[in-house]
């Protein structure tokens, strides 16, 4: 077990540059499958998903090399199609293997996926879309079978717009006969992403961004190398960095599109913020303004943001309270929080933050990656020494996290515990 030993107080100031997008990198790792050849992909973070997503498509069969700017991906000899339950229960985004596996193999065999537990994240919708496309499934015991002689393109009806069976919905139909139309779908930017990296094997898939994507079935796909985006998410944690400690930080590789909800908040607490193509810089006053937020699919505010929000407001003058609309379990950090001297309670699913003069230092443990990622915020803020334990969740999510935040300023070690 590993924690951060943080010393707080500090502003944080210069530059940092944004890895790519983990949200990204694990449906396109699980994508590679379908050309049945070598995919080279750039800007993939090196985090502990990542690497369990490496280690799923090697225990298929594949070959996985690494160098320092690249990961070279060659799935021709990938020859099982079960996903190991080890490792499966390790890792949520583990699902989307088996879209893949349907779309090339025609079969896939795997359990419930593990990660965070933030609530209730059924797969049913990917079961759904799979058994829409004529692909049968048998649940036995907790293990999924599936099984289809042909794949026929179909209507795809989400009953909600879920990023992963939206993903596996694409996954399973770019080899399919005919036209799949997906509507009520998610619109995440790392939809796009996986919808671009697909075309350019020579997938037919458009509409991703909307809420409706057409998929057209193509015969076979060939050798691609790629460029993960940004992630959006680690923009958000270091520009809250930034504004909880007073900070003036400039982000490297860093899509301010991705963030419009996010850059709007921080604006309506009192931050300066411009932006380029690339870049975000961001200015923040001595004290905040409370703000209001409701987590909402895409384009809305982001539910992976709602624990960080809540942290940078601890110290926000007035009250400000979030309502999370997306997942019921994900106020579990709000404990950990109050032991700082914040002033947070839940009711329901709403959280109301009574802004304070500032956090105090003390030992708090991670109970998920987002919410970890919320304690380090706190911790770099508070006075005094914050310990933040379980980190291995934070380590799922982001890179180098300990690095970048000491070359903003930053006061962190990470002590290893046998």
């Amino acid at each position: 077990m590993s924690s951060y030993i943080i010393k707080g107080g500090t502003k944080l100031e210069g530059k940092v540059t944004i890895s790519g997008s983990k949200n990204s990198a694990l449906p396109i790792l699980a994508a590679t499958i379908l050309n049945a050849g070598k995919t080279t992909l750039y800007n993939v973070p090196n985090i502990q998903d990542t690497q369990k997503m490496l280690e799923i498509l090697t225990a298929l069969g594949g070959k996985v090399e690494k160098k320092k700017q690249k990961i070279i991906i060659d799935t021709s000899t990938i020859n099982k199609q079960e996903i190991p339950d080890h490792l499966m229960h390790q890792m949520r985004s583990s699902v989307i293997l088996a879209g893949a596996l349907i779309g090339r193999f025609h079969q896939a065999t795997f359990t419930y996926p593990g990660g965070c537990d933030i609530g209730s994240r059924p797969i049913d919708l990917h079961l759904k879309a799979f058994e829409k496309l004529g692909i049968g499934v048998v649940q036995s015991y907790g293990e999924m079978q599936c099984q289809a002689e042909q794949i026929i393109g179909e209507k795809i009806d989400l009953d909600f717009p879920s990023v992963g069976a939206t993903e596996n919905a694409i996954l399973a139909s770019v080899l399919a006969e005919g036209k799949t139309l997906i509507t009520n779908s998610a619109r995440e930017p790392e939809i796009i992403d996986l919808q671009n990296f697909l075309n350019k094997m020579g997938a037919k898939v458009k509409g991703a961004g909307n809420n409706e994507i057409e998929v057209e079935g193509v015969k076979r796909l060939k050798e691609v190398s790629y460029n993960i985006m940004p992630d959006r998410i680690e923009s958000g944690t270091f520009l809250c960095l930034a504004a909880i400690t007073g900070g003036n930080i400039r982000l490297q590789n860093a899509n301010p599109i991705h963030v419009t909800p996010i850059i709007n908040k921080l604006e309506e607490a009192g931050c300066e913020i411009q932006t380029k193509s690339n870049e975000i810089m961001i200015k923040a006053p001595k004290k905040l303004k409370a703000v209001d937020i409701k987590t909402m699919p895409y384009p809305g505010f982001p539910t992976d943001m709602q624990s960080i929000f809540a942290t940078t407001f601890c110290t926000a003058k007035g009250t400000s309270i979030i309502v999370e609309n997306i997942f019921e379990n994900r106020f579990k950090y709000v404990q950990e929080l109050n032991k700082m001297g914040a002033k947070i309670t839940v009711e329901g699913k709403s959280a109301i933050i009574r802004g304070v003069r500032r956090l105090y230092g003390a030992s708090v443990k991670a109970t998920d990656l987002r919410g970890g990622a919320a304690l380090v915020v706190a911790g770099v803020a508070a006075k005094g020494m914050t310990v933040v334990g379980n980190i291995e969740y934070i380590l799922r999510g982001y890179e180098k996290f300990d690095q970048k935040l000491r070359g903003l300023g930053a006061d962190i070690e990470i002590s290893e515990v046998i």
